[in-house]
């Protein structure tokens, strides 16, 4: 750790209610003797003990088991002691004031994390995988999270970091034989290897964004002119009236959001106002802020009246400049004589009334999410994961062009850049800011 750690930490780690099992967690200096003073005998380390816990004036709060871990080997790298007493939530509360009496404090949000962090324990990536795996909503979230845990993402960044300092290395000792031509010193075999770590690194960050995506899940917003059923479309994959739906042009005017999960899969579907002149003040802000989600978002349906889908193309050109991609969903042929044909891959004809089209809908939308590329390799990682690997990558394509001119000082400033921004993946450049937002949103006692 960066400095020592003098105080001792409680917290109720895990409670599952009367009946079940409720966890107290002690880490610290002080944690071997606060717990033998509650339960009144001594330790030994990796061996379950029974006990009972007894108050300050020697009465009995509740029985149970208790584990003691000696410093360096445990969960946090400090001495760590657990109570596993009845999950009542007022006997585990008596346990923590018991605690505190004796000379611990209670821990902050993450803090038992943020100390195997500090410890060497857990690289960010890792005590960020913690959360993810707690906040799981299906087994393959859960899959995912347990390998980051693991250090399958970990493991690729360092030797990701690996290369790069290698030839940084390299890079740096050319600079000293500045009179000597870069191909004399090996640049050949340096371009290669650059080469190499720019394909790595792009590789690292497809499957980042894959497991972004199957951790915060797809980010969809709809966009289409007004009365071509954004709406509509909008309560059909819902399974609910989440959206008001007339006939009249600008009735939606703000940004309506729902969150819905297609086989484990977490859709964030954002309604918007219709593109179009705006008709007053208020309508234009809401296409302001349409504009303004494109630009956020991993996917953008274009909702089109398959009646007149030239027109409707035509009304949103302006609107999906930004968009990272599109789906145009052709909608309301049911009201067609004869079924549309869509020449276009990326595009689907649908019926937000009647349903038609929507199965579909479905499966583009999951594959879309990766959800289906989500195998044993896969991990989970988080948006400043990959905004960190697509830094990393533009200093390395701007390596690459250094070299080419064989300015070195200039590639080697890239080149370190590049090193700088994977090392804040794991944490071993970060900023102490950046350390309390992530363990800041951990829950108490992990």
């Amino acid at each position: 750790m960066s400095e020592a750690v003098t105080d001792t930490i409680v917290a109720i780690a895990t409670a599952s209610g009367t009946g079940g099992v409720g966890i107290v967690r002690l880490s610290g200096p002080q944690a071997k003797s606060i717990a033998e003073s509650v339960i009144g005998q001594s330790l030994k380390p990796r061996i379950a003990q029974y006990a009972r816990f007894v108050d300050a004036a020697g009465e009995t709060i509740d029985d149970g088991i208790v584990l003691y871990f000696a410093a360096p080997a445990s969960f946090t790298g400090e001495d760590v002691v657990e109570l596993q007493a009845h999950g009542s939530p007022v006997v585990l509360q008596q346990l923590v004031a018991r605690c505190i009496g004796l000379g611990a404090r209670q821990a902050r949000a993450g803090e038992f994390s943020e100390r195997a962090f500090l410890n060497g324990k857990l690289d960010l990536v890792q005590a960020e995988a913690i959360a993810d795996l707690i906040a799981a909503a299906d087994a393959q979230a859960a899959r995912a999270a347990r390998r980051s845990l693991d250090g399958a993402f970990s493991q690729r960044v360092d030797a990701l970091m690996d290369s790069v300092l290698a030839i940084r290395i390299h890079v740096e000792a050319a600079i000293d034989f500045a009179d000597e031509s870069l191909d004399t010193l090996g640049g050949a075999a340096l371009r290669r290897k650059l080469d190499a770590a720019i394909e790595q690194l792009s590789q690292l960050q497809r499957e980042a964004e894959r497991g972004r995506k199957l951790r915060d899940g797809l980010h969809v917003v709809l966009l289409g002119p007004p009365n071509a059923g954004k709406s509509s479309l909008l309560n059909a994959l819902a399974g609910s009236e989440r959206a008001i739906v007339t006939d009249i042009a600008g009735t939606t005017r703000d940004l309506l959001r729902e969150t819905i999960r297609l086989d484990g899969v977490e859709l964030t579907l954002v309604d918007t106002a219709g593109l179009r002149t705006a008709g007053d003040a208020i309508e234009a802000e809401g296409i302001r802020r349409a504009h303004a989600e494109v630009v956020r978002a991993d996917l953008a349906l274009a909702v089109l009246d398959a009646r007149e889908p030239q027109a409707g193309r035509a009304a949103v050109a302006e609107g999906l400049a930004e968009a990272p991609r599109v789906l145009w969903l052709y909608n309301k042929v049911d009201l067609l004589a004869s079924a549309p044909h869509v020449a276009d891959a990326d595009g689907i004809a649908i019926s937000a009334k009647t349903g038609q089209g929507l199965e579909e809908l479905h499966r583009r939308l999951l594959a879309l999410s990766g959800a289906g590329d989500a195998g044993e390799g896969a991990f989970t990682a988080r948006a400043r994961h990959v905004e960190a690997l697509v830094l990393a990558g533009k200093q390395l394509q701007r390596a690459t062009q250094e070299l080419t001119l064989e300015r070195l000082e200039l590639a080697a400033d890239a080149l370190a850049q590049a090193h700088s921004a994977l090392g804040e993946i794991g944490g071993r450049l970060s900023a102490d800011g950046l350390l309390g937002h992530i363990f800041g949103s951990f829950c108490i006692g992990k």
